[in-house]
């Protein structure tokens, strides 16, 4: 090949190398320069939202009432509680007690008498008996003397009392009765149904007598 032929197809490449170099880029081809490209984002119209109604604030509630004081008594001070145990301990009644007769002396026709306090609570015996005979009228008289309220027996449930009666005089007058009948003494006009007790051969003269409730069954008969 000439020289002149080779020079000519150097040149030729030369100039294609030139082209590609220069040439502008695929993603720049404006200005050379590569300008990112931003999407903007989408815009969404949403719906107002429906405000949510207002919840009705709850009533207040009724403050307690405060609580009213105990009134002072008369005399400027609130009564407090006896601390005495007997200070509700009232008298026997017929209706607290059981009541039995046995007979301690047949020359004399005595008979021993007791009550049982058949209640929860305690009560008071005072004084005497009230014995009476069968259908007869009057009762047995008051033989000794009793205590005061103050030295009264004082019944637990359970407990029992005692009290001698004692026979009359056989004579023209006297009677003969199978039963007596028997209260209380209570203080009071309080009513008591009567409790009997089977007396066969009880001699009823102006002679019976009773005596006032013991705590042994050996006082009761030797007064």
């Amino acid at each position: 090949m000439s020289t002149v032929r080779r020079a000519a197809v150097v040149l030729v490449a030369v100039s294609a190398l030139a082209l590609t170099a220069c040439g502008p880029s695929e993603d720049g081809a404006a200005g050379g320069t590569d300008v990112p490209t931003t999407t903007p984002p989408a815009t969404a119209t949403a719906a107002p939202s429906t405000p949510s109604k207002p919840v009705p604030s709850a009533k207040p509630s009724t403050p307690a009432k405060p609580s009213t004081p105990a009134k002072p008594s008369k005399s400027g001070k609130t009564a407090s509680p006896s601390t005495d145990p007997d200070y509700d301990v009232f008298p026997c009644s017929t209706y607290d007690l059981t009541f039995t007769a046995n007979l301690a002396e047949p020359t004399t026709s005595s008979y021993l008498l007791k009550i049982t306090n058949k209640t929860g609570k305690p009560c008071r015996v005072l004084g005497h008996p009230i014995v009476t005979f069968g259908d007869l009228d009057g009762h047995a008289t008051q033989r000794g003397t009793a205590p005061g309220i103050e030295e009264a027996i004082r019944l637990a449930p359970g407990e029992s009392a005692y009290a001698g009666l004692m026979g009359g005089l056989k004579g023209p007058k006297s009677k003969t009765v199978s039963s007596i009948a028997m209260t209380m003494d209570t203080e009071s006009d309080l009513k008591q149904v009567p409790l009997k007790a089977s007396t066969p051969g009880l001699n009823v003269s102006d002679d019976n007598s009773v005596t006032a409730w013991m705590d042994n069954a050996e006082d009761a008969l030797s007064l």
